[in-house]
């Protein structure tokens, strides 16, 4: 058998959901709108930077509500366990000026994501994607250069990442999610998620 490597999403799978954590910091229900509620991840990300425009809020305004949260309860140890037996991928839709306080939280795991773009004053311009359709392009490029890929995710924006996996588990997701992608197993602690993704 190749070599096994799994791949995970970030927010939803480890992390709390950072937009809905800043949502009830403000008072805007508008931003607790997310992946598992729009597939298309443009649409999402303009309507957020449209909102934080209205309303003034900068860069740092998102990265103190990060500062003061935490890792789902039992992520640390169930990675820990992960990475002790094979290798781990994060792949995410999140931003390098977010995830960082998290990585540190989780030992520093690989993380592939994007970037958000900022004026000298702080406010979110626009972001980059590290490339389109990223979190597939990875697997498949993982699969090509000889490894068999495991993945799992809990929203929209996670299915063609988990379509292009060797085997693709849906982790505490939408009841919607499910029905639209019933291919895939259905998981919702972390430890039925993690013999889904070894054995």
């Amino acid at each position: 058998m190749p070599p096994l490597v799994v791949c995970l999403d970030l927010e939803g799978v480890l992390i709390p959901e950072v937009w809905i954590a800043f949502a009830e910091k403000t008072g805007i229900d508008a931003l607790r709108r997310t992946t598992r509620d729009e597939p298309d991840y443009d649409v999402l990300m303009r309507g957020r930077l449209e909102i934080l425009d209205e309303h003034g809020f900068k860069l740092s305004d998102i990265q103190d509500v990060i500062g003061t949260m935490e890792p789902l309860p039992g992520a640390k140890a169930f990675l820990d366990e992960l990475r002790d037996r094979t290798q781990l991928i994060i792949l995410s839709d999140t931003f390098y000026q977010f995830a960082a306080p998290f990585m540190r939280q989780l030992g520093q795991p690989t993380l592939f994501c994007h970037e958000l773009l900022t004026d000298p004053s702080n406010r979110v311009t626009g972001y980059r994607l590290r490339l389109p359709d990223g979190k597939r392009k990875a697997v498949a490029a993982l699969k090509n250069i000889g490894f068999q890929v495991h993945a799992a995710g809990d929203s929209y924006n996670d299915t063609t990442m988990l379509k292009e996996a060797d085997r693709g588990i849906l982790f505490r997701c939408p009841d919607k999610v499910a029905e639209d992608f019933p291919q895939f197993q259905r998981t919702d602690a972390y430890s039925e998620l993690l013999p889904a993704l070894l054995d």
